[in-house]
């Protein structure tokens, strides 16, 4: 939950500041003093960030606590751009800032040439306004035509037009970093930036400063620098200069998750399952188990030998996973009528050819990513099966297939059609329990029954057959 803003406090002079008693920190003294009362306090520090608290956290908190910048060095869908989102979190809910100052300038330090003009001209009742952490953070998506004036500035042609000499440093335009002073600024994917981009930043890092073409213009910057790179970019293609990543302070590598319940509790955080503001029937219930089954799919994807391990399988590959099992439930509901929109096993097979896309293949593999997939997903059923249902009497569903016996279930077949044809079926009970299921509707008594069925035939206990979109289970 995001926790409510403080109202805006009333904007003051210069020197009704002084005469509060407000004390000028900069900003990486103010996100290592947040940082230690958070520690303190026992709270979070990095909200909605799973999975890192034993190995990437530690390591990011000993770095803002030494006043480092710092790269996260990770494949893509590990979370680094959410983990620099979170830091915006440790700056001071409301700073001041000079009023109309482009570069957020601290009332006590001015340091551009329009801020310092400020402060002569009024003295004690410089106009003083508030900026929310919220509006101190600044991204930039490096890409090959990022240029310098982008980043950190450039001459404005516009002001030379007015009438000022073209070596008046007001003439200046800033870039997207000086405009973040006082804050935190995120560079993602640093190592696409073209080497001489790159440069740019190295007076940022050590000198604290800009350089604009051949302005004599020293604009010391206060700003925590943080980046994210890919560790096949980062040290097999050599794109981040020498230079740069010395004058990094820390670099910290991320990784997936490492337990399978932390990969669970991300896909359920982050999978859009319900749709706020649509009609209830829009959205799903996904069951834990199915979740679990994406989960474990997923990171057997990320293991076979049959996946390029260089580029990784994100974690958008297990949410999109998961947002598509959702959706096929949701589509089964309105073609059929179904009150709830439950997931089953049987809405599983939609996200094979969802999710080929996401991944990459061997070589060796062309042709066959398919049936590489669906081969995955049903060894990551058959553990949840196991790790689930291991140890359940499961004598009463066997028995209703005897003397040839069969149901049919599928993408477009109801949860009340697959209970009328199962009958009565004794343990569901227990089915049920292990499965953490509390609520005995239909559609969550369905689920849990498809998992037990097609369990039961992963394990050659029972026989299934897949006809024209529709699976059989006995016979």
């Amino acid at each position: 939950m995001t926790p409510e803003r403080a109202p805006q406090p009333a904007d003051t002079t210069l020197g009704d500041l002084r005469a509060s008693g407000h004390e000028h920190r900069s900003v990486k003294a103010e996100v290592r003093d947040n940082l230690l009362a958070r520690l303190a306090a026992g709270q979070t520090a990095f909200p909605g960030i799973l999975g890192f608290d034993e190995t990437v956290l530690p390591q990011v908190e000993r770095a803002l606590l030494a006043g480092h910048d710092l790269v996260l060095l990770g494949e893509r869908g590990q979370g680094k751009t959410r983990l620099i989102r979170t830091l915006v979190g440790l700056l001071d809910e409301w700073t001041p800032v000079l009023q109309g100052s482009e570069l957020n300038e601290h009332p006590y330090a001015p340091i551009s040439p329009e801020g310092k003009r400020l402060v002569v001209e009024h003295g004690e009742a410089a106009p003083v306004t508030w900026k929310h952490r919220s509006d101190r953070y600044g991204e930039k998506l490096a890409t090959p035509d990022t240029s310098v004036g982008d980043l950190i500035g450039d001459v404005d042609p516009i002001k030379v037009a007015e009438g000022r000499t073209l070596g008046d440093p007001e003439t200046v335009h800033y870039g997207l970093v000086p405009r973040t002073n006082r804050g935190i600024f995120s560079v993602n994917e640093l190592p696409d930036l073209a080497e001489r981009i790159q440069v740019a930043l190295l007076n940022v890092l050590e000198e604290r400063d800009i350089q604009v073409r051949g302005y004599t213009l020293r604009l010391p910057l206060d700003l925590l620098l943080v980046a994210s790179a890919n560790p096949e970019d980062y040290t097999n293609r050599g794109r981040i200069i020498t230079p740069l990543k010395d004058r990094f302070g820390a670099e910290v590598r991320t990784h997936y998750p490492l337990e399978l319940a932390d990969e669970v509790r991300l896909i359920a955080q982050e999978a859009q399952l319900t749709w706020p503001g649509s009609s209830p029937s829009s959205g799903a219930v996904v069951p834990e188990h199915l979740l679990e089954v994406v989960a474990r799919w997923t990171r057997l994807v990320r293991e076979s030998p049959q996946v390029d391990q260089r580029s990784g399988v994100s974690a958008r590959f297990a949410v999109a996973a998961a947002e598509t099992v959702a959706a096929s439930a949701v589509r089964r509901a309105a073609v059929t009528g179904e009150a709830q929109a439950v997931a089953r096993v049987c809405d599983l097979p939609s996200i094979v050819a969802a999710a080929r896309g996401k991944v990459e293949f061997e070589a060796a593999e062309e042709g066959r990513e398919l049936e590489v997939l669906a081969h995955l997903l049903r060894k990551a059923t058959a553990d949840v099966f196991r790790a689930r249902l291991a140890g359940t009497d499961l004598t009463g569903l066997q028995s209703r297939f005897e003397d040839g016996a069969t149901v049919e279930t599928g993408d477009l077949v109801p949860a009340a059609d697959l209970l009328a044809g199962l009958g009565p079926v004794p343990g569901l009970a227990a089915i049920l329990s292990r499965l953490g299921i509390e609520e005995e509707s239909p559609g969550l008594a369905a689920a849990a029954l498809e998992l037990a069925l097609e369990g039961l035939h992963l394990n050659r206990r029972l026989a299934k057959d897949e006809v024209g979109g529709r699976t059989v289970y006995g016979g």
